[in-house]
């Protein structure tokens, strides 16, 4: 586990552009104007990156099986939805990794 990488607000600026890319996809699918599904393919790199940078251990239960399905069909709004729960796990994982951390 990257320390460095869960400090709270290398963090918050992971979930800053996830909330902008979130409203955007969020409108999308309300607008259903197809526009979605190349928003859902940014935000799933974000997530990808998010998890690389700070490391597998923020990953939420059956994170790559999640993921694995919403990749398989990023326009679904069912796989947007999945894509924000993983978003708030993962913020939650490093949160309580960071408090574990600080406590060593």
């Amino acid at each position: 586990m990257n320390v460095e990488a869960i400090e709270k607000e290398k963090i918050d600026a992971w979930f800053a552009e996830w909330a902008e890319l979130e409203g955007q996809i969020h409108a999308a699918h309300d607008a259903r104007n197809g526009e979605a599904k190349g928003l859902m393919e940014k935000a799933i790199l974000l997530f990808e990156r998010l998890v690389q940078d700070a490391g597998d251990e923020v990953l939420p239960i059956n994170g790559i099986e999640r993921l694995t399905f919403i990749k398989a069909k990023p326009g679904q709004y069912a796989c947007y939805r999945q894509l924000d729960e993983l978003f708030k796990e993962t913020k939650k994982r490093a949160a309580r990794l960071r408090l574990q951390a600080a406590k060593k």
